[in-house]
Order: structure tokens, then sequence, then C-alpha cells
């Protein structure tokens, strides 16, 4: 599949979310936001909502003379399941930020980084819990709290606070982008069903990217996000994240 309904949706209310929740970077001194987004296996989400607020956030007009720094208000560092990144480097990047802007913002991806997790709980003898499908639960792991502790010490943080936007995502109107393609999906699988097709009708990306009733055969879940995408590189060049 090419496109998933209600994945912009997902991703423009995620970026809403973070635009709210932004703000309270001005309450405390050296705070670090944590962002975390929905995606075990695939960030797509959390680099496409990165990519629409960082875009909005580009329209806007600053005032540096009065503490009003655009610096504070971007974001400084995307994690995602596809891109490994060494925590350690990173801690050394993002203690600069901290120290010249005085706060660190942060995209997470509920799977990104892991593996690195689950080793360091299964090493001091954490057992790892698993649902019916075999799947490490990120709800009890939950990467926002692992990451908000390990770069607390890194950055000398005096305050932390983590928000996952997930059931705010999820639960929004679908956007105008959604309803188009909503509208294209019902009317052939409606025909496919009258015609007694079965499959899953969505855009095929075997055949141009069209509509298609895609056999039920060639559908899987785990697809990931292709990170040498143009507009996702151009966002890591932007906030400085090799």
């Amino acid at each position: 599949l090419k496109q998933t309904l209600g994945a912009y949706t997902a991703a423009e209310n995620s970026s809403i979310f973070f635009k709210n929740i932004v703000n309270e970077n001005t309450t405390s001194s050296r705070q670090l936001i944590i962002h975390e987004v929905m995606g075990r296996h695939c960030g797509w989400l959390t680099a496409y909502s990165s990519y629409l607020y960082m875009k909005e956030l580009n329209k806007k007009s600053f005032f540096p003379a009065a503490g009003l720094n655009k610096n504070k208000w971007s974001i400084h560092a995307i994690y995602i399941p596809e891109k490994e990144f060494n925590l350690e480097k990173e801690s050394i990047r993002l203690n600069k930020i901290m120290n010249q802007y005085d706060c660190v913002n942060i995209f997470l991806s509920e799977g990104a980084g892991i593996d690195n997790i689950i080793k360091e709980k299964e090493q001091n003898g954490e057992k790892i819990s698993k649902d019916a499908f075999g799947h490490v639960r990120l709800d009890e792991i939950n990467p926002g709290i692992w990451y908000s502790n390990y770069f607390k010490k890194k950055l000398k943080c005096d305050k932390v606070l983590v928000q996952k936007s997930g059931y705010f995502s999820r639960s929004a109107a679908p956007n105008k982008k959604d309803i188009e393609l909503i509208k294209k999906t019902v009317k052939l699988a409606v025909k496919s069903a009258l015609n007694s097709n079965s499959g899953v009708v969505a855009m095929d990306e075997d055949n141009k990217n069209l509509i298609s009733c895609i056999d039920f055969n060639r559908i899987k879940g785990g697809k990931p996000f292709n990170i040498n995408t143009d507009w996702f590189i151009k966002i890591l060049n932007e906030i400085g994240q090799k």
C-alpha cells in the first residue's frame, strides 16, 4: 500500500498537538519535551508530522530581542525505527542545544530504538510482556519515559515533559486529503463487492499508486518508511541531525 486511510489526518493532528504543548518550554529552565508519536515499526507518521510542524513554524516571525527565538520552538531531534542513532553522540549534540536555547524538543516514534530498551531491561532482570500476537507491549515499556530518564541526566534537565499524541490524532475527524482518498476508496470497494471481488481496496504501489482491489495474499504489515525521501533528508539537515 502506498497510503493508509487516516494517515494524513493523523500526521496533521500530531503536528497541531505539538504546536500547543511546545509552548511549555517557556515555563522552566533547561526543559526537555518528548513528543511520542504512534509507530511501532514505521516512522512515517513521526517524520511527516515533524515535516508539517516545521513547515508551519517557518512561516512564523519571532522577536529574538524579547527572548522569542525560533530555535526554542523548533524540533531538535527526530527518532524513528528505520534510522539508527548513537545516543552518546546525540547527547553531546543536544546538550549544546540545551545550553544555547535552554530547551530541547524531540519527536520520538514509539518503536524507535526499542531493541536497546529491551536489551537493557532484560539485563536488569525485567520481564518483557508481549501481546497475543507476540508483539512487545510498548505501553508497558513506555519508550517516552525511558528516553526521558536517559536524556534527563545527560542534558542536566530541570524539567522533563513527555506527551503522547496517539489518542488525540487517531480520534480526529478526517481532513480534506483523507476525505478525498476515502471517497475514491469507498467507490471502488462497493464496486468490487458487487462484482464479488475480495481484497483490500487501497493505493497499489505495484500499479502506479492507483486505487485498486489488492489481493489479500499481497498484504502484510511492518512496511518501513523510506528514510531517503527528499523531504525527510531536508528536515534532518534543517534541524542539524545527521
